[in-house]
């Protein structure tokens, strides 16, 4: 049976609930004639949910991505904070729609590509560690930037973007330029609340499915349709 945490998640995953279980042994026989049985029950207590919290936290949970290929899927759980045209000229070269996903410390923190795409490029950026909740962190804070382009018509060039936030300071990515990514398989996570964005150009032939306080999930909630691909399915649809 698969353990359901996250392989991203070493070694925290096992240092941080150990030295939970540690303090929540040891931490009785040190009180026990300091505190009242009620408060060392308490303290326990506590000391509990954070270790479920961070089991939690690295949580890998399965899922099948829509079969659609005209669908961009969310590359992070978490709620949608904005979503706003932009001048993209690093590396899509012209107008695109961000959309924004701020992932809590309650959100699965595992990133996924939005559809079948091949990886370009990955760039680091390091940075400050504003709140991700804000507009201002995906400009300045730690970064990283896949540079992706679709396997499937249209090719458009797209960028995902891992933010880090006020409390995340690790940032991983498992994938290289030359790799192929299916849609909704995991590329990396960000550990401890974070950021990430979608990119992708702007087409007459879009739409996009979400509002601003929308939750989503990654891999599974459709972000943007392509309503026509081509010339052919032009044809086809009127």
């Amino acid at each position: 049976m698969r353990i359901p945490l996250t392989k991203y998640g070493w070694p925290q995953v096992a240092v941080y609930p150990a030295a939970v279980l540690v303090v929540m042994a040891c931490f009785p026989l040190g009180a026990v004639t300091l505190l009242a049985p009620w408060a060392i029950i308490l303290v326990e207590a506590v000391l509990a949910a954070v270790l479920i919290w961070v089991l939690m936290f690295f949580r890998d949970p399965e899922r099948r991505s829509p079969a659609d290929r005209d669908l961009l899927v969310a590359p992070a759980d978490g709620r949608v904070t904005d979503i706003e045209q932009v001048q993209e000229s690093s590396f899509i070269g012209e107008s695109a729609l961000r959309i924004g996903i701020f992932l809590s410390i309650f959100d699965v923190h595992i990133n996924r590509a939005p559809c079948r795409v091949r990886v370009e490029t990955v760039s680091y950026k390091k940075g400050k560690y504003k709140n991700a909740m804000s507009l201002e962190s995906g400009r300045v804070n730690e970064s990283n930037d896949l540079g992706l382009v679709r396997t499937e018509s249209p090719q458009d060039r797209l960028i995902v973007r891992q933010i880090s936030g006020a409390i995340a300071r690790r940032i991983v990515c498992e994938t290289a330029p030359g790799k192929e990514l299916a849609g909704g398989q995991k590329f990396g996570m960000i550990k401890f609340g974070s950021r990430t964005e979608l990119y992708a150009p702007v087409r007459a032939n879009t739409r996009c499915l979400v509002r601003v306080g929308d939750k989503v999930k990654a891999g599974l909630t459709p972000l943007i349709r392509y309503e026509i691909r081509d010339a052919k399915d032009a044809q086809i649809k009127n």
